[in-house]
């Protein structure tokens, strides 16, 4: 698997020295919280264009703010090479896949604990990524969804019926043991914050999590 380390539980006062001590992460993961679509309220765009002057990593962007499709471009000039936004956040989900796909990014989409997964299902041929939140967005450190693994297996099913080309990724409640259980079910992408953060050996972890 793919880890993408989430640094919202880093040090912000010396945040390059905080991004290098994950430098084996492929990828890494901004949680971009509104205020709106979920209580909390984290940075924006102008937190990736810092990040990019000192990281050449993947840029996973995961919105969680109403209406995306007013902001998304802002994201992608600011650096994002993958740009997942919520199914519950917009009225146009097709039409915004299609924008992003346009400026020639990757796509994701997002749904909530409570969203049945099969909404997804006539959006499924044309996403390059699914991300399935293991616990309710906008809060770190809380306990992993069980339930999030059926979700995992569905879309595993669904790639392999019918030939998709998508990742799966999990975000929420990642440790050593709920890693192998996603694994299990199929998911390609975790997403790992306060559990990486909390180590005095952060790339050693990753390097662990990504092979367990």
């Amino acid at each position: 698997m793919i880890c993408s380390p989430s640094f919202l539980s880093c040090d912000f006062s010396k945040l390059e020295s905080e991004i290098k001590s994950i430098s084996k992460a492929k990828w890494l993961h901004f949680d971009v919280m509104d205020g709106k679509f979920v209580p909390n309220t984290t940075y924006d765009f102008h937190m990736l264009k810092l990040i990019k002057q000192i990281s050449d990593q993947y840029f996973d962007c995961h919105l969680m703010i109403e209406e995306p499709e007013k902001i998304y471009e802002k994201y992608i000039l600011a650096g994002a090479n993958l740009l997942t936004f919520h199914y519950e956040a917009t009225k146009q989900p097709i039409a915004l896949m299609k924008a992003i796909k346009a400026k020639k990014t990757k796509v994701g989409i997002s749904i909530k604990p409570n969203t049945d997964i099969s909404v997804l299902d006539t959006l499924l041929p044309d996403l390059d990524l699914i991300l399935i939140m293991s616990v309710e967005p906008g809060k770190g450190g809380q306990k992993f969804l069980l339930n999030s693994l059926d979700k995992i297996k569905y879309l595993s099913e669904k790639r392999k019926e019918h030939n998709y080309n998508y990742l799966i990724e999990v975000d929420g409640g990642i440790n050593f043991e709920t890693a192998k259980l996603v694994k299990e079910a199929g998911c390609d992408v975790i997403v790992v914050g306060s559990f990486i953060f909390n180590s005095d050996s952060r790339n050693d972890l990753i390097m662990e999590l990504e092979n367990v």
